[in-house]
């Protein structure tokens, strides 16, 4: 990879033996080991060990979990804010185990409409939810510092499942609670 690095550097026109690129190489090795760390870990594995019986058959929301990710089609950065709501049965996550979800698979080439639709599915099964809603709110840099240009777009995406899909008053619920419904 060090190698690559290198190379793309001399193509760019840059030196890659002047003094501030001498380490470039490694670092930008060290970067993307840490950015795509997804590729290495489970998500089954970390959702699986912060499972928790509890009577409990109501709406669980965790909002405004930070989201860093890389474009697959530029790999440039994408980041924002994931939203997940669920209904559980009988049956709950550890909290922190969401977040863990979501870094697991942002750390990895992405699409952000894929991205929601693997953090959504990965819920549903493991404690048979009645229903799980997530949403994505994210800035491109793909669309903020090259092509189009636009410094303010974000992009929404949002999966439903269960019950969430279902019925529109668990829906805007939900939406509501993440401060997403519209008046």
């Amino acid at each position: 990879m060090e190698e690559s690095v290198r190379k793309i550097l001399k193509s760019i026109g840059e030196d890659p033996d002047r003094e501030g690129l001498l380490d470039t190489p490694k670092r930008v090795k060290k970067s993307l080991e840490h950015l795509m760390q997804g590729y290495k870990q489970d998500p089954l594995e970390i959702i699986n060990t912060a499972i928790f019986h509890e009577e409990c058959n109501h709406m669980i929301i965790v909002r405004d979990i930070e989201v860093y990710s890389m474009c697959e089609h530029h790999m440039l950065p994408f980041f924002g804010k994931c939203h997940i709501g669920y209904i559980a049965q009988d049956r709950i996550y550890g909290v922190s185990k969401l977040a863990r979800l979501v870094d697991c698979f942002a750390r990895r080439l992405q699409v952000q409409e894929r991205l929601t639709q693997q953090i959504a599915a990965s819920l549903m099964e493991p404690i048979q939810a009645e229903g799980v809603g997530v949403v994505i709110e994210a800035q491109h840099l793909c669309m903020m510092m090259r092509g189009v240009s636009k410094q303010n777009s974000k992009m929404m995406t949002s999966a439903m499942l269960g019950s969430f899909r279902r019925e529109i008053a668990t829906r805007s619920e939900f939406l509501r609670l993440i401060g997403m419904e519209r008046c």
